[in-house]
């Protein structure tokens, strides 16, 4: 097999040679510590200064918001705990939703442990948080709400905007996990009364072990690493710079062809959408029609079971994906697909596919033909379906 088609965005992405390009001089000669005085830490200090602003103009913010983390896992958690910690004694409530990333669910729930109350909020059938639900669950004891800005595995777009007008309004922490929508969509912080946000470097094609969180100015939230006096004290030991350069120059790179990659993007994942409800029987799209991300589509397909599917789809050269990556080798349903009312034996048959700035009309014409002829494959085989035909006279 030499052909090889990755729809599979979601999870990571290929590294951009222009970002490899910039971060090699920080891996070789230019290896100076950030904290040094000598010319060679002041040069790796502008490096990350630069990524930083980079970072902050296209959140539209200032740089001394941004602070630079592991990933998108550990921004969600420092933004969470750290609010937390800090505000309890202004209030132990916080609100997030069912669909929400395991890096904010679990956080959550780890502070449920400690005292605090969560409020789960649920979502209708498109995978959308209602504004007017925030809302109704505002205590005087809520400190945060923490809502995503696009779903990981069914791509829905949240009203982020009406969300943050309401926490603004009532005087709560406005948090949301960007990880998908950072570098695909334009996000202007103080437009959507966004107070804080997290973000992954490997997912905008920079490098992995890389992000950052987002602070508005005022808040001041627990540090999360206590040592030195990086990322202004608020996250102690030597900054990653190849790593920081990366996930700026990458950030770079996305803004100035963000517009283009969108409509190539969304004519590619319509194109997809429409060839496979209109030739692959029993087959649904999951989450927001059109409210979704620019490169993602959800199917369940109806009487089958994903895990033969991608393997089947990986020997013919695709890769995708079941869902989230953060779950794949795990045999339970998802709880996103769960949470819009899907039964077990539809969300069994669930397929994710992410596009990329490299795919091709011809990659979706060789998928959806190779997608038709393996799942009318395994449903000649499907007891579930043969029950179907029987039972319905097909």
């Amino acid at each position: 097999m030499n052909k090889r088609i990755y729809l599979d965005h979601a999870a990571t992405t290929a590294t951009r040679p222009e970002v490899i390009e910039a971060m090699l001089p920080y891996l070789g000669e230019r290896y100076g510590n950030p904290s040094g005085l000598y010319s060679l830490g002041i040069e790796s200090k502008k490096a990350i200064d630069n990524a930083r602003l980079i970072i902050a103009e296209a959140l539209g913010t200032e740089g001394e918001n941004i602070y630079f983390t592991g990933g998108g896992s550990e921004s969600d958690n420092w933004a969470i705990k750290g609010v937390a910690d800090a505000f309890s004694k202004k209030g132990r409530h916080i609100i997030t939703s069912k669909i929400e990333h395991h890096a904010v669910l679990n956080s959550c729930r780890y502070l449920e442990t400690k005292g605090f109350a969560v409020t789960y909020l649920g979502v209708g059938e498109n995978g959308i948080v209602r504004p007017e639900s925030v809302y109704a669950a505002i205590r005087p004891d809520t400190i945060m709400v923490s809502i995503m800005y696009a779903n990981n595995e069914i791509g829905s777009i949240q009203p982020i905007k009406e969300i943050g007008a309401i926490t603004r309004r009532q005087g709560v922490i406005f948090h949301t996990d960007a990880v998908q929508a950072f570098g695909q969509l334009p996000i202007d912080v103080d437009e959507c009364n966004i107070d804080m946000l997290s973000a992954s470097g490997h997912k905008l094609q920079g490098p992995k072990g890389t992000g950052f969180l987002y602070v508005r100015k005022g808040i001041d939230i627990t540090n999360l690493i206590h040592g030195g006096k990086q990322e202004a004290g608020r996250r102690a030991g030597t900054e990653n710079v190849p790593g920081i350069v990366g996930i700026g120059r990458a950030t770079q790179l996305a803004l100035e062809d963000m517009d283009n990659r969108i409509k190539n993007e969304c004519e590619l994942r319509d194109y997809l959408i429409n060839r496979v409800l209109d030739e692959i029987p029993y087959s649904r799209l999951n989450g927001h029609r059109y409210k979704r991300l620019p490169n993602n589509v959800n199917f369940s397909f109806q009487f089958i079971d994903a895990e033969p599917l991608l393997v089947m789809l990986d020997m013919s050269g695709i890769c995708a994906s079941a869902g989230s990556a953060c779950n794949s080798g795990i045999k339970k349903p998802s709880y996103v697909l769960e949470a819009l009312g899907l039964p077990e034996d539809v969300i069994n048959g669930t397929v994710r596919f992410t596009i990329g700035g490299e795919n091709t009309v011809e990659d979706i014409d060789y998928t959806v033909d190779t997608l038709k002829e393996i799942v009318g494959k395994l449903r000649e085989s499907s007891p579930l379906y043969e029950d179907y035909k029987r039972y319905n006279k097909i």
